[in-house]
């Protein structure tokens, strides 16, 4: 199945580049990644997860219990891996066709 990557979508990815998380740490992480800007509520970021699963991006990677609550961990699959590869590839490209479209008008801060 394949799966359009929306901006949310990709910084769950992102944060799983890193490592496993469970569902909270993935939320920090988003946040963290977004600099505050994308704020993920439970409902969204577990739909996502059963989307992304699905289309065979994330899976189950261990569960543990912790405080007496479980906590199911999620990794990147392979498909996942090349998925997040190939959509910084896409906004790479996007930027630097918005530079050449802005030239001047825009600043890029440290680019």
């Amino acid at each position: 199945m394949t799966m359009r990557i929306t901006e949310q979508g990709y910084l769950v990815l992102l944060s799983l580049a890193e490592q496993p998380r469970h569902g909270y740490g993935i939320v920090k992480a988003v946040l963290e990644l977004s600099d505050g800007a994308t704020k993920l509520g439970a409902g969204t970021l577990y739909g996502l997860l059963d989307k992304m699963g699905e289309a065979g991006l994330v899976e189950a990677s261990g569960e543990e219990v912790v405080d007496g609550r479980l906590r199911r961990y999620y990794r990147l699959t392979d498909q996942g891996s090349a998925a997040v590869v190939k959509e910084t590839a896409r906004l790479r490209a996007l930027t630097r066709r918005a530079r050449t479209v802005l030239g001047a008008h825009l600043a890029f801060s440290g680019s």
